[in-house]
């Protein structure tokens, strides 16, 4: 580094109390501090981990933390969310902690933000996994990346108004929690080196349908500019009815008396995990379903259903999957998929669907569009576009008719060059956009192919962020009927409703949310 350029960021750093960084490309003295929380490098950008920007008592509101006090080096992640999954990783339920990357922790900055938030169905899941660790999207995509832990499953979402008025929010804490983070950047972010006026909130799997989630709560209203979901909708949330329900089986599994909430929040936190294996009882099947409640004050309606949510048709969205969804959870390796054949293919089907079609009558619909297709492929295509793949038609259809702000869509077509029956499965389509290719648990592999899609996509995301439209001049906004979709490949192109018959195919009948 040249003399005069160390010295410059060294008077920078003198002058600001807030010890922000020197230019991109200048190494400051030392470590910038925001707030108590002082900064490590990670590349070539600044990170700051573990940031507490909330507390909660078991089943109430969350409170704002301030963010000065006492400095320390902000180097660890927090405690993710009691769960089942991840139990290597520290869990606590004093859990609502964020991290940021930026290039420069310095007001002046003014980049745009990226907020996400991660996915696990509202039951699982933190954004300590290394396919969403930010740094390279900060890096590469010129912003400021945020990650959030929120609470999750019972403890995020059980609804209890039922059993006590004075718990009125108890199914939408966790939703509230990631109110309380957005409402966090917007207070805080411009000294990390972000744009308040410019954040973009994206997430995969549950964490898209969050999102949608809160494109319908007037408490998020103006806390994001632009969305991107990825494989993640919500079209309606949990019923008041079907969530009592499932709460009353949670306090059966646990053996504790119908509407005890005394007891439930005296028991340790573990048992009340334990509780999460009781069967649904709306969906017959599965561990309990914990998730958004239409409780007509926190969410007064639903996201998508029957229209798009008023407050959410002037935000500019990306939606898409990937085109072998259920690949990722219906193992072909594993117990579904043994001794598949044309007999029991439709029985294999039967529950892995959404849509209450016959499915001899779809198979046979299969056969005869696609004769050259093996039963393995039919199941894949039948599972996500009758399970995984409506939400996303739905909501962009909705936005479409709704004349909402606009509307970009996308589905990953690149198959994983580690695992040849993977396919492009769930969750595919994380590391292209973080650029974590080599990070563990991703599919991606770190060729010439997947390094190209990975700044194509990463461009597409950033872009959204910062000037509130893709940044790939070619993607044209979805719009009916012609239904323009970018297929993300090793040749990215856009294409007009790519996958029509499929989709007028499962379109026979109506979509059931999973967990409404």
């Amino acid at each position: 580094m040249k003399r005069r350029t160390f010295l410059a960021a060294g008077a920078a750093n003198a002058l600001n109390a807030a010890l922000t960084t020197a230019p991109l490309g200048a190494r400051p003295s030392r470590a910038p501090r925001v707030g108590r929380f002082e900064a490590v490098r990670e590349g070539t950008v600044w990170t700051f981990r573990g940031i507490r920007y909330g507390r909660a008592e078991r089943f109430a509101p969350p409170r704002p933390e301030p963010i000065d006090g006492a400095p320390i080096t902000a180097a660890h992640f927090g405690p993710l969310c009691p769960q089942r999954a991840l139990s290597d990783q520290p869990q606590s339920e004093d859990c609502l902690f964020l991290n940021v990357w930026t290039p420069e922790a310095h007001p002046a900055a003014s980049r745009a933000v990226m907020v996400y938030f991660h996915g696990g169905a509202y039951t699982t899941g933190s954004v300590t996994d290394p396919l969403t660790h930010g740094a390279r999207l900060a890096a590469g995509g010129d912003v400021v990346v945020v990650t959030v832990n929120h609470r999750l499953n019972a403890l995020g979402y059980a609804w209890l108004k039922s059993f006590d008025l004075r718990l009125g929010d108890s199914g939408n804490l966790g939703q509230l929690d990631l109110i309380l983070a957005l409402q966090w950047v917007h207070a805080h972010i411009a000294r990390f080196g972000g744009d308040p006026a410019r954040v973009m909130v994206f997430g995969q799997s549950g964490g898209g349908a969050k999102i949608a989630t809160l494109m319908a709560m007037p408490a998020a209203r103006g806390l994001f500019h632009s969305a991107a979901t990825m494989s993640g909708q919500q079209v309606q949330a949990s019923g008041p009815m079907h969530a009592e329900a499932r709460t009353r089986a949670f306090f059966a599994h646990l053996g504790l008396a119908q509407g005890d909430v005394a007891a439930l929040r005296a028991l340790p936190v573990e048992r009340l995990i334990e509780g999460l294996d009781a069967t649904d009882p709306v969906m017959g099947q599965g561990p309990v379903y914990f998730g958004p409640v239409l409780d007509m004050t926190n969410l007064p309606r639903h996201p998508f259903w029957p229209d798009a949510a008023p407050q959410s048709l002037d935000v500019p969205m990306i939606l898409g999957n990937v085109h072998d969804e259920t690949r990722a959870f219906l193992d072909p390796r594993g117990p579904k998929l043994a001794g598949l054949n044309w007999d029991n293919l439709p029985a294999r089907i039967a529950p892995e669907i959404k849509i209450d079609l016959d499915p001899q009558w779809a198979v046979a619909q299969y056969r005869t569009r696609y004769p050259q297709w093996s039963p393995e492929r039919i199941f894949y295509a039948a599972t996500t576009a009758g399970r995984s793949w409506p939400g996303q038609v739905i909501e962009a259809d909705a936005r479409a008719h709704a004349g909402a702000a606009a509307t970009w869509v996308y589905q990953l077509d690149r198959p994983s060059p580690l695992d040849p029956l993977r396919g492009a499965a769930h969750t595919d389509d994380i590391p292209y956009v973080f650029g974590t290719l080599d990070a563990p648990g991703s599919y991606s592999g770190t060729d010439t192919g997947a390094q190209a899609l990975s700044k194509t996509m990463m461009r597409a995301f950033a872009g959204l962020a910062r000037q509130g439209r893709p940044g790939l001049a070619e993607w044209s906004p979805y719009a009916l009927p012609t239904r323009a979709t970018m297929v993300f490949d090793d040749r990215s192109r856009v294409e007009a409703d790519p996958r029509r018959w499929e989709r007028e195919l499962w379109a026979s009948a109506p979509y059931v949310q999973p967990g409404s």
